[in-house]
């Protein structure tokens, strides 16, 4: 029997933009619309099929309130790939994402990134050539998903993966 390889990957961006939505419609398939926010760190795990073979996503979620920087650089160290998230409907939390890229470069040497659009089912605010450029800029791919209906949500996961295992097999 072919042992599984995990893979470690964390989702970073400002408090309340739907970082614990995405990762519970991917590894349960479902969505809730009002959410505690997220403490510290939550994770889950999920079994993914790549044409490679299958990998274990151990997925990280990190708490956005400023107050958890401190505890996040430490959870950041063995990732292989973050997803630098922000809310298509808030400016802001697209203006943020360069800071959340420093934090994780800061912790974690030459990391892969992905950029993730989430809410694309509601009015948008953020011109989606913004997060394009950013992310052209970055050397990484730009994803657009919503939560809510599940557009984008496996492609991204998906992507994280393949990025993550092509990371492993260098090495």
């Amino acid at each position: 029997m072919t042992k599984v390889p995990v893979l470690k990957v964390v989702i970073v961006g400002d408090a309340n933009v739907g970082k614990t939505s995405l990762l519970r419609r991917y590894c349960e398939g479902k969505f809730e619309s009002s959410r505690v926010a997220t403490i510290g760190v939550d994770f889950q795990t999920k079994v993914v099929d790549l044409p490679e073979g299958q990998v274990k996503l151990s997925i990280w979620d990190m708490a956005g309130q400023e107050h958890f920087s401190v505890i996040r650089t430490g959870f950041y160290r063995g990732s292989l790939v973050t997803a630098l998230v922000f809310d298509v409907t808030d400016q802001e939390s697209f203006d943020h994402l360069e800071r959340w890229q420093q934090e994780v470069a800061g912790s974690v040497n030459e990391q892969d990134f992905v950029v993730v659009g989430i809410n694309i089912d509601l009015d948008r605010a953020v011109n989606s050539g913004a997060p394009k450029t950013f992310s052209d800029n970055l050397g990484a791919p730009y994803i657009e998903t919503s939560a809510l209906t599940g557009v984008g949500v496996e492609d991204m996961f998906i992507e994280i993966a393949q990025r993550a295992f092509a990371k492993i097999s260098k090495s």
